[in-house]
C-alpha cells in the first residue's frame, strides 16, 4: 500500500505514453488474435493491472473485443480513483494484493489471458501469483508476466537476495547479474518455476498440461523491464495451439535470447518521413536527413507499432 512518503509507480509515470512499452503491448495485443484456434478471442478473460491509465484493457477491449475484464490494484487507499478511471462497465475490478485476489478468481469460468504486469522487482509472492494461475487456469490460456530487473550495480545479488530471500539461486555473482544478464536469471527462475506447477499439476490430470514460451522480451523507458511468457494447453490441444502459427509473427521470442525492444528518439517529421519510404527492402536506400542508419534501421522493425504521442486540448 503506497504512503504519503511513498508513491505508487502509476503516479509517476504515465503508463499510456512509455514508448516501448506502448510496442509492446500492441506486439501483444496481435499476437493474441492468433487464439481464435481454441476458441473466439472475444470469448476469452483478460485479467491484468489496470492502473487509472487502463491502457492494456483499452486496448484489448477495442481491438479484441473482450469484455470479460478483471483489474487487480494492490493500491487500497486509492479504490475511489480507480473506480473513477474504470473505463468501461465490463471491467469488474479486485482490490488488494494479487497473491491474495488472483485465488478468488473463478478460474472455470473462462479460457484466460493473464498478464501479471509488475512495476517491482520479483519477491517471494510472486511465485505464489505463478502457481496460482499455472494450477487453475484452463487450457489455451495465456499466461505473461512482466518485472523490473535491473540490479544496482556493485549490488546485484545482494539485492536479489533481498527479493527472493530464500528462493534465490545459488553460486550466482554480480558479474552473473549485470546489464540485461539479470533477465536471462530471472527468466530462468520463472520458467523453472512454471515447469514446477504444472509437474505438480499433471499429478492429477490425465491429459496433460504444457507450456510453451511464446515471449522474452526487454525494454527500457526507464528501469529495465522483463516480459516473458506464452501459452498452457493440454496435450489433446496441442494441435490447436500448431495452428495459431505463432511464429508468423516476427517478434514472437522461443529461444533464450532476449529480444530487446529499442525505440529510437525520432522528431514527428522523421517519423513521418520515413514512413513516406516504408515498407522498403533495401534499408540503405531510405534517406532520412541527419538521423544515424542505426535509428533507421530500429524504426523499420518497428514503425508499424510506433506510437504516436500529440498534445490536445480538450
Amino acid at each position: 500500500m503506497a504512503t504519503s512518503q511513498e508513491r505508487s509507480s502509476y503516479e509517476k509515470i504515465n503508463y499510456k505514453i512509455r514508448p516501448a512499452k506502448s510496442i509492446e503491448r500492441k506486439m501483444l495485443c496481435e499476437s493474441f488474435h492468433k487464439l481464435t484456434f481454441f476458441t473466439p478471442i472475444y470469448n476469452y478473460r483478460y485479467i491484468g493491472f489496470g492502473s487509472p491509465f487502463f491502457a492494456d484493457f483499452t486496448l484489448f477491449h477495442k481491438q479484441l473485443g473482450i469484455n470479460k475484464m478483471i483489474s487487480i490494484e494492490k493500491d487500497i487507499e486509492n479504490e475511489p480513483r480507480f473506480t473513477f478511471n474504470k473505463p468501461y462497465k465490463c471491467i469488474d475490478m479486485m482490490f488488494g494484493d494479487s497473491h491474495e485476489q488472483l485465488p478468488e478468481v473463478n478460474w472455470d469460468e473462462s479460457r484466460n489471458i493473464v498478464w501479471l504486469d509488475y512495476d517491482g522487482h520479483m519477491t517471494k509472492n510472486t511465485f505464489e501469483d505463478i502457481q496460482t494461475v499455472l494450477f487453475n487456469t484452463p487450457s489455451g490460456s495465456v499466461f505473461i508476466i512482466s518485472i523490473n530487473v535491473h540490479l544496482r550495480k556493485g549490488q546485484e545479488v545482494s539485492l536479489l537476495k533481498k527479493c527472493l530471500e530464500d528462493k534465490t539461486p545459488e553460486g550466482l555473482t554480480n558479474s552473473d547479474l549485470e546489464f540485461w544478464k539479470s533477465a536471462e536469471v530471472f527468466k530462468d527462475i520463472i520458467n523453472n518455476h512454471i515447469k514446477e506447477v504444472l509437474e505438480s499439476r499433471n499429478k492429477t490430470e490425465s491429459d496433460k498440461f504444457n507450456f510453451e514460451q511464446l515471449y522474452y522480451l526487454g525494454y527500457a523507458d526507464g528501469a529495465k523491464m522483463l516480459t516473458y511468457g506464452g501459452v498452457i494447453f493440454q496435450e489433446s490441444e496441442k494441435h490447436l495451439f500448431e495452428s495459431c502459427n505463432f511464429n508468423d509473427l516476427r517478434f514472437i521470442n522461443k529461444s533464450n535470447i532476449i529480444n530487446i525492444i529499442d525505440v529510437p528518439s525520432l522528431t514527428y517529421k522523421e517519423v513521418r518521413h520515413l514512413d513516406s519510404q516504408l515498407p522498403h527492402e533495401v534499408l540503405s536506400e531510405i534517406a532520412a536527413p541527419g538521423v544515424k542508419r542505426e535509428d533507421v534501421e530500429k524504426y523499420s522493425k518497428l514503425y508499424k507499432l510506433f506510437p504516436s504521442f500529440s498534445e490536445t486540448e480538450i
